[in-house]
C-alpha cells in the first residue's frame, strides 16, 4: 500500500511538473509590446523594396509576373512607381482593385500606412 501511494504521489508530482510549464514567445503573449511603426522615414529602398519582396515579388517579379502577377511587374522603381495608384487600393482592399495578397490575409496595417506614405509623398526614388 505505501508503495502504491508513493508511486500515485511521484506520478501526480510528474503530471504537476510536466503541465505547469509552457512555453509562448513575447510576441503572442505581450502583442502591445512590438506595434511600433516607423513612419519618420519611409523611403523607396529602405520600407517599400522590403514589403514587395516580402509579399509581391512572388507573383509579381519580372520571371512571374506573365504566369502568375497579371502581367504586372513590380521588381524596379518605375515599374512600382507607374503602378502605385493601384498598389494602393490593392493593399488596402478597396474600389475595382483586385486585394492583394491574392488569396492572403491583408498586409500588416503598419506596412499600408508607409506605403502609404510613400505614395502621398510623391514616390520619390529614395
Amino acid at each position: 500500500m505505501k508503495g502504491s501511494f508513493q508511486l500515485i504521489v511521484t506520478f501526480v508530482t510528474f503530471l504537476l511538473s510536466a503541465t505547469s510549464c509552457y512555453y509562448d514567445n513575447e510576441e503572442a503573449l505581450y502583442p502591445s509590446l512590438n506595434t511600433a511603426c516607423d513612419t519618420t522615414n519611409v523611403t523607396f529602398s529602405g520600407k517599400i523594396v522590403p514589403m514587395l519582396a516580402n509579399n509581391c515579388l512572388s507573383c509579381h517579379s519580372n520571371a512571374t509576373a506573365a504566369t502568375s502577377g497579371n502581367g504586372i511587374r513590380l521588381e524596379d522603381f518605375a515599374d512600382v512607381r507607374s503602378q502605385a495608384a493601384a498598389i494602393s487600393g490593392a493593399i488596402n482592399h478597396t474600389g475595382t482593385y483586385s486585394p492583394m495578397p491574392k488569396n492572403g490575409s491583408k498586409l500588416k496595417p503598419c506596412l499600408i500606412t508607409q506605403f502609404e506614405i510613400w505614395f502621398k509623398n510623391g514616390t520619390p526614388n529614395n
